[in-house]
């Protein structure tokens, strides 16, 4: 099965994402610092949690770069046809991702759809010609998000047997990270693909115990990417699919230790869709996420931590700490939770503090600092007088209905 680390593939765009060995060993020591957590050191290479310093998503606001009609690739061939324009599709409309065929496929009939397993010739070259990635036999499931999202998005437009060139920016290819060491940040990529084969992806329920393990692997492993990428809407995408592959029904009884490695997987995904959840302020799903992993754990810690954290963010202090407390009894060195709790208790009392002050004004009963001597003194006696009027009021009336009820009987 695959390890619980990233597995780097230089050879599979973005299936890995993550480059050489020595990018995914920085990568894994970066987990969980980004929330200041150091509990992760109990498991070798953790892969699946929070990263440091991650930057930010691309920016929106910013335009669009040119169209590049000028920007041909290399080694194009007879079949280029660069000089027609009306053989570039801008697949998206927004002149970032163009696709044009070179060779002619079998029609459109055997267009691959989503959710087969397709496979595909590729070469990726940047803007200078350096080829940066090439695989004779790339597989991968159309529209799982499993490879760059240039690929995922135009290869369903292939015909069976064409090949094509496509020409993307670099937000539908690394983004604004790169990869480390060959792809630099923001770098367009020109991938040539030709469509192989497309057959439907295989049935789940008849899937042996370690390809269910490794199927699941290796969609959280896509998962692990695009968090590292900042992009946790994808992640979340990635991290489901990869639990809906644990969860699916068998027909295939599986052995006692795949049974413990599907949940270890079942685990590690819940804990990474936590983790993007609370990025993206989801904080019910998070909580939810957080506490199915409790459900099979009631000790990980890596759940007790991003509860506390999602109780925090929602303001329930009173229930966060003492699943913090649980947390550091766990683990009663980690300096991290000790902050987070110190935190946490601070915030608790101010906010009881707050809550009695508003208390003792809404019953009349102000705080010395908050209200004039005099004003305090008057209180008291102005109180009962009026009581007493009212009262007195109230008697003379029933004494005066009484004399006429009297009266005219």
């Amino acid at each position: 099965m695959a390890s619980s680390g990233e597995e780097p593939r230089s050879g599979s765009p973005g299936r890995a994402g993550t480059g050489i060995e020595s990018a995914a060993a920085a990568d894994a020591a970066q987990l969980d610092t980004a929330e200041d957590f150091e509990v992760l050191e109990e498991e070798e290479e953790e892969d699946e949690d929070d990263l440091s310093e991650l930057p930010p998503l691309e920016d929106v606001g910013r335009p669009p770069a040119p169209p590049r009609e000028d920007a041909q690739p290399p080694e194009q061939g007879a079949g280029d046809a660069a000089g027609d324009p009306q053989e570039w599709l801008d697949v998206l409309g927004n002149g970032l991702l163009k696709k044009k065929t070179l060779v002619p496929g079998q029609g459109v009939d055997s267009r691959p759809q989503k959710g087969q397993d397709v496979t595909i010739r590729l070469k990726a070259t940047l803007e200078d010609g350096t080829v940066v990635e090439e695989d004779p036999a790339l597989t991968f499931t159309l529209g799982d998000c499993d490879v760059l999202q240039a690929l995922d998005l135009c290869v369903q437009l292939l015909e069976m047997g064409e090949t094509a060139l496509i020409m993307s920016e670099a937000k539908y290819c690394y983004g604004a990270q790169g990869r480390s060491p060959d792809v630099p940040p923001n770098a367009p990529l020109t991938l040539e693909v030709e469509l192989l084969a497309a057959r439907d992806a295989p049935d789940l329920e008849l899937l042996s115990g370690k390809e269910k393990i490794r199927l699941a692997n290796r969609k959280r492993e896509r998962g692990n990417f695009f968090y590292q990428q900042a992009d946790y809407v994808l992640a979340i995408n990635s991290y489901d699919i990869a639990l809906r592959i644990v969860g699916s029904s068998s027909k295939v009884d599986f052995s006692p230790d795949e049974e413990a490695e599907l949940l270890d997987v079942k685990v590690k995904c819940l804990n990474n869709l936590a983790a993007s959840q609370l990025k993206l302020d989801h904080f019910k799903a998070a909580l939810k996420s957080c506490n199915l992993v409790l459900e099979h754990q009631p000790g990980n810690i890596k759940a007790l931590f991003r509860k506390g954290k999602v109780l925090a963010q929602q303001g329930e202090y009173r229930e966060a700490i003492p699943i913090l407390k649980a947390a550091l009894k766990l683990e009663p060195s980690n300096k991290t939770i000790h902050a987070e709790l110190s935190k946490l208790v601070k915030k608790h009392a101010d906010q009881r503090n707050v809550e009695t002050e508003m208390y003792r004004k809404m019953l009349g009963n102000p705080s010395a600092s908050s209200t004039p001597r005099k004003c305090k003194d008057k209180l008291p006696w102005s109180i009962p007088w009026k009581w007493l009027f009212g009262a007195t009021a109230i008697a003379l009336g029933g004494v005066a209905l009484s004399v006429v009820i009297a009266a005219r009987n």
